[in-house]
């Protein structure tokens, strides 16, 4: 036998060895999609190459992100939430598709809910709230009629300085612009840059196979939001802009729900007083709608609503 022979002979390695016979299911907010995994007592550390080999389109099982369900009490980031409210007894642990740890997904907390009751693991009632643990903080979810209203906490500028002055603060250039456009930077816990574009032509030019480049660029990376205003911008009270987004350690996804809030808190700045505080965002994997309301504590939170969806189930291997 040559060498060639034999190494087509050779059973190929399989990175998922350790993982054979997991239980899993597919979800999906949008098209922003997820392998999501049952793991309650925390006696499986899945690892980054594992989480990108489950996450392969072509390899693996494919998906946006991996998310672990384990409850708070066996993570140190659970067990500080816990202290802060007894009641977030899940912790949403959040992968990309590389393996990369993430802080937060608005799409991927409602499809977590959304595990939680397919698996009997929780009970939601329509109207009820569900704390439910990130390494964002603890986010509360309300199921209501076609999905969840998730309680995303409050924005903040990353250079509140620049943004008030300048209304934007960084410049992104991306496969598919003729040059540099300025951008604005938000925190939803996680980091986003958003650049507005003129119209949906612009948009659909983009080839975001490769990341944009952020100039300068926030100190843990951060996704990129491209966005087209409606024409008009407001109809009926509510704002409504298109959205393109390339996220960190993903690539292009059909969504990103604190993407989505990020895009109406840089386009309700820039159309300034009297802009609206109800967006619809539209995504390419359908339309999500933010609002934006008074949090406990006195400062403005944004709300991401939505769909999610658990479509398959299965056993990895």
């Amino acid at each position: 036998m040559t060498a060639a022979q034999d190494s087509l002979a050779a059973p190929a390695h399989n990175p998922l060895a350790s993982l054979t016979g997991v239980p899993f299911a597919k979800g999906h907010g949008t098209g922003n999609d997820f392998v999501l995994v049952a793991d309650p007592d925390g006696a499986r550390d899945i690892a980054p190459q594992e989480v990108a080999a489950l996450c392969d389109r072509h390899l693996g099982i494919g998906a946006d992100g991996l998310i672990r369900a384990i409850r708070s009490e066996h993570l140190e980031e659970g067990r500080e939430l816990l202290a802060e409210d007894p009641g977030a007894v899940w912790f949403m642990d959040y992968r990309n598709a590389d393996g990369s740890v993430s802080e937060m997904c608005g799409n991927g907390v409602r499809v977590f809910v959304a595990f939680l009751l397919d698996q009997g693991l929780a009970s939601l009632d329509p109207g009820e709230i569900l704390p439910v643990g990130t390494r964002a903080g603890i986010k509360r979810v309300e199921r209501r009629e076609g999905g969840f209203a998730v309680d995303m906490g409050p924005w903040e500028f990353i250079h509140p300085a620049q943004a008030e002055a300048e209304a934007g603060d960084s410049l992104v250039t991306a496969d598919g612009l003729d040059v540099s456009r300025p951008a604005l930077s938000v925190s939803m816990g996680n980091p986003h840059t958003v650049v507005a574009l003129a119209e949906e032509a612009e948009l659909e030019r983009l080839r975001l196979f490769s990341a944009p480049v952020v100039e300068p660029v926030p100190p843990h990376g951060t996704n990129v939001e491209f966005v087209v205003p409606a024409e008009p911008l407001v109809r009926d009270g509510v704002g409504s802009i298109a959205m393109r987004v390339h996220e960190r350690g993903v690539g292009e996804t059909q969504s990103c729900g604190t993407g989505a809030c990020a895009a109406a808190v840089a386009i309700r700045h820039w159309a300034g007083a009297g802009a609206p505080n109800r967006w619809d965002i539209r995504v390419p994997g359908g339309t999500v709608h933010v609002a934006f309301v008074t949090g406990t504590e006195g400062a403005e939170h944004v709300e991401l609503s939505g769909p999610a969806v658990i479509v398959a189930h299965g056993a990895i291997g």
